[in-house]
């Protein structure tokens, strides 16, 4: 498929997560995956919609591969940093975290995460 239906599957994608459609939206990333193994924005939204069902390994999975993909990409750490602290994986989480906060020292968001792992 064209590059264009890829973008139009990610946004479809979106749209299922955010109405709590989690198998179409899995579905459609997963076909784009099919033809980008190395789009790191649909890990991220993968290892996101596993997060939101608890699926743990999976999710970090994705997340991880993101990171992998893009790591100068601190939304994307912010975001295994939460998963792994909703894992109970405070180390890592912090971790991650305190990396964000070296890239970008103001971010308010990985602040509020350390300040919650204490």
């Amino acid at each position: 498929m064209a590059e264009g239906d890829a973008a139009q599957r990610f946004q479809r994608a979106i749209e299922h997560r955010l109405s709590g459609e989690y198998d179409p939206a899995i579905a459609l990333l997963q076909s784009i995956l099919a033809e980008q193994p190395n789009n790191a924005e649909v890990y991220h939204e993968l290892g996101l919609i596993h997060s939101f069902r608890a699926y743990m390994d999976e999710s970090l999975q994705a997340l991880e591969q993101a990171v992998r993909l893009d790591s100068s990409n601190t939304n994307y750490i912010l975001s295994l940093g939460k998963t792994y602290a909703m894992f109970g994986e405070d180390e890592k989480a912090r971790r991650a975290f305190q990396y964000v906060l070296q890239q970008d020292p103001f971010n308010d968001e990985a602040q509020k995460q350390l300040s919650f792992l204490g």
